[in-house]
């Protein structure tokens, strides 16, 4: 078992499955990624952070950084997720924009493949 896995043992039912189609989707577009635990955190490294996970009281947290969320600001708030800077809210009550994600983790692998 990795880490990763041994954080997500400690979740089930709807944060257990948002985190588990993040980490397919991640793993999908970024192959040559790594995984780690990085501020408590399941993390992809590519040349460094690309992206992490995280579990909260009603949401998944995804953490692309603040080129990340810049990158789909406006259509997060069209379609009514809440974010910061650097992070996105995905409530577990609600589908995963999947679109956006893949959106996402494509221009991060993009962005650290050009720092290799």
């Amino acid at each position: 078992m990795t880490v990763i896995d041994d954080y997500l043992a400690e979740y089930s039912g709807p944060h257990r499955e948002h985190m588990d189609a993040l980490r397919a989707i991640i793993t999908r577009l970024a192959p040559d990624a790594t995984e780690a635990l990085s501020w408590g955190m399941p993390t992809w490294k590519l040349n460094g952070n690309l992206i992490h996970v995280a579990a909260a009281k009603h949401h998944v947290g995804l953490h692309p950084g603040a080129d990340g969320v810049a990158l789909v600001r406006e259509e997060l708030a069209e379609r009514g997720f809440s974010f910061s800077k650097g992070t996105i809210q995905l409530p577990v009550d609600r589908p995963i924009p999947v679109d956006l994600v893949e959106r996402l983790v494509t221009f991060r692998v993009a962005q650290q493949e050009a720092k290799a």
